[in-house]
């Protein structure tokens, strides 16, 4: 016999053998064939902005997502010769937003300074003192 408990927001259902015999009644909702954020990618049909765009990697819901959503849409509506030239400001401050959270934005320069430094003038200036001692002995 299937029986229900609420415990907290959670609603635990358990059921028997017998209720998995029966075949479901429920009804699936099919997409909607309009919906205008349904993968159309990162410009919709009409020329808004998708910020559901997975290709945006999450930048629009993030701790500085009004900043970037600015700044982003600044650029792609910009008329300007140099397109987005007149959107310093935002990508500014969109950049003082990201400093703010090093750990959710790291900065170009920290990863590149992370890197070791290329082993191979190390080790060529090493295989050549080796080949000068062998010569010499």
């Amino acid at each position: 016999m299937a029986y229900c408990r609420q415990e907290g927001k959670d609603r635990i259902i358990f059921v028997t053998k017998e209720d998995h015999e029966t075949p479901s009644n429920a009804e699936l909702v099919a997409d909607d064939p309009n919906d205008p954020y349904e993968e159309h990618g990162l410009i919709l049909p009409n020329g808004d902005i998708n910020w559901n765009c997975p290709c945006l990697g999450g930048m629009a819901s993030g701790p500085c997502g009004e900043q970037f959503k600015a700044a982003f849409s600044c650029f792609h509506y910009s008329k300007e010769d140099v397109k987005g030239s007149d959107c310093v400001d935002q990508f500014r401050a969109m950049q003082e937003c990201m400093q703010k959270y090093p750990d959710l934005y790291p900065q170009e320069e920290e990863e590149e300074e992370e890197q070791p430094a290329d082993p191979l003038p190390e080790a060529a200036s090493e295989a050549s003192a080796t080949k000068e001692a062998a010569a010499s002995s």
